[in-house]
């Protein structure tokens, strides 16, 4: 075995160890020096998580940070092991429960996870469990309380809203009638793709699968594939 084979396989075996996963495998199609600029990042990244945790933010273990990374309100954030942070992202922790996230969770670049808009009515917060992903540009919005069980796949530009504007009122401005708001709730092994909504109250059951584009403004059971403006149900996997 030359150089380069024991090295990946010795990062991979590290990966494993860390992730708690000895299936975790790295390809072997991957260059070499593809692979040294992944390191090369990942301990960039590693760098600045240990000065976030210096200055207040609460993990069980490993804390990766990409650039340009704000987190307000660290007090009210915990972590697991292994949370990956990539570049641009926006987390305002301020709510009630505030944000609680699981171990080997990935927050890729340009998300925003809020849980309070308005200083006047704090909002619930966000759970995020163990080996979620969610990808670029995503929104999550935690007024009302938003829970994403584990090993949920969150697809690039997913919106999640838990929280709307009460309306009735024709002669007072929206504005000043306030909120409502509705947990949403995602059990885990969902996939939701590219660009979908999810609305306030929404609960999706085990395994759903919502296609891209979707928006989702009532609840579906367990295995359900559904998709559509509204959203319907296409099918059940089962």
């Amino acid at each position: 075995m030359g150089f380069r084979s024991k090295f990946i396989s010795l990062i991979q075996n590290y990966v494993r160890k860390i992730k708690r996963d000895n299936n975790y495998t790295i390809d072997k199609n991957i260059l070499f020096v593809d692979f040294v600029l992944i390191i090369k990042k990942r301990i960039y990244q590693q760098s600045r998580g240990w000065v976030s945790r210096i200055f207040g933010i609460r993990t069980k273990g490993n804390l990766f940070i990409g650039k340009s990374v704000t987190i307000d309100h660290k007090a009210h954030l915990k972590a697991g092991v292994n949370l990956i942070i990539e570049d641009n992202v926006y987390i305002n922790a301020l709510g009630v429960m505030g944000i609680s996230i699981g171990d080997n969770v990935t927050i890729q670049r340009n998300s925003i996870l809020i849980c309070t808009g308005v200083i006047q009515n704090l909002g619930k917060g966000i759970i995020i469990c163990d080996n979620v992903g969610i990808n670029a540009r995503a929104y999550i919005g935690g007024q009302g309380g938003v829970t994403i069980n584990k090993n949920v796949i969150i697809g690039p530009d997913v919106k999640i809203f838990s929280e709307n504007h009460v309306f009735d009122n024709l002669q007072k401005p929206i504005k000043q009638q306030g909120e409502k708001r509705n947990e949403v709730i995602i059990k885990e092994d969902c996939w939701i793709g590219a660009g979908a909504i999810l609305l306030a109250g929404v609960v999706l059951g085990k395994g759903c699968i919502v296609a891209a584009g979707s928006v989702v403004n009532k609840s579906f059971p367990d295995y359900s594939i559904i998709g559509g403006v509204p959203a319907k149900l296409l099918k059940s996997r089962q």
